[in-house]
């Protein structure tokens, strides 16, 4: 609250800050265009113009984001009260020779849900840390609020943590810094999501969502043309569903291996050995 308070007592400095960018930006492109002030004015005052029916778009479309995030939260928290009826349902409309292995399916589709979750919690608390650490250092003004809203992005794969870090920069930039604290901003970003690809995902998330990165990127497609952003937020740990019931139906088999990760060479072994002791 208190980085909000700050962010907004320090608005008409960014303001002025952005304006001599904007200032010196005009005069490099008098300079090397040979385009004068008045006509860039302009120019500037046409794509305004054109330009205010996509800002009203685009608040617009944020508002929808926002509400349907909302949503699902909601229908996430109905879900999670009222899992034993539907697990109760699911099992009344199976066969009798069947609710064995049905109930094997919702117990590891409830594990791996909440072990995702707790996974993502975590892994954006460390986000939280690390941005948090790599933004003060560049010198970032407010760079708490900053850092939680790059770790609170990261809950849309691929889209949010870039979205964050280029906001980021923004600030950056508003507040006079030069290329230097871009680049610094740039260096942690790519650090930060070095350690979470390597070290903090597979630990925390990983083991959890098996799902190989091609299958990864067409469920978060599928998923934001069928529900926008919000439908990329469970893409994973719908797939990661999907996939155990595709593992655990026979003629689905195929379907759940190609979704998955290839398994290690080690697996590989042992999976020979035992069928030729089997043999």
């Amino acid at each position: 609250r208190w980085q909000m308070a700050g962010l907004v007592s320090d608005f008409e400095s960014i303001e002025k800050n952005l304006s001599q960018q904007l200032t010196r930006l005009q005069q490099f492109v008098t300079h090397s265009l040979g385009i004068p002030p008045q006509q860039q004015e302009e120019l500037v005052k046409e794509q305004a113009k054109s330009s205010s029916g996509m800002v009203a778009s685009a608040f617009q479309s944020f508002m929808s984001v926002l509400f349907d995030f909302v949503l699902v939260l909601v229908y996430m928290f109905l879900l999670l009260f009222m899992r034993k009826q539907i697990a109760i349902f699911i099992l009344k409309l199976v066969p009798q020779h069947h609710k064995a292995k049905t109930q094997t399916i919702i117990n590891e589709s409830c594990h791996v849900t909440q072990q995702y979750l707790s996974g993502l919690s975590l892994m954006i608390a460390c986000l939280w840390v690390m941005y948090g650490i790599g933004f003060s250092i560049v010198g970032i003004k407010h760079a708490i609020f900053f850092a939680i809203l790059c770790g609170l992005l990261e809950i849309i794969p691929f889209v949010g943590n870039i979205t964050g870090t280029t906001l980021t920069a923004l600030m950056a930039l508003s507040q006079g810094g030069g290329i230097g604290m871009i680049a610094g901003v740039i260096g942690t970003y790519l650090l930060v999501q070095f350690i979470q690809s390597y070290i903090i995902q597979p630990l925390l998330v990983g083991g959890e969502v098996n799902i190989n990165p091609l299958f990864t990127i067409l469920s978060l497609i599928a998923a934001q043309l069928v529900w926008g952003i919000t439908g990329m937020i469970v893409a994973l740990p719908c797939m990661a569903i999907i996939k155990i019931i595709f593992d655990r139906i026979p003629p689905l088999m195929p379907y759940g291996f190609i979704i998955g990760n290839m398994p290690s060479g080690k697996k590989k072994k042992k999976h020979k050995s035992d069928n030729s002791a089997n043999d």
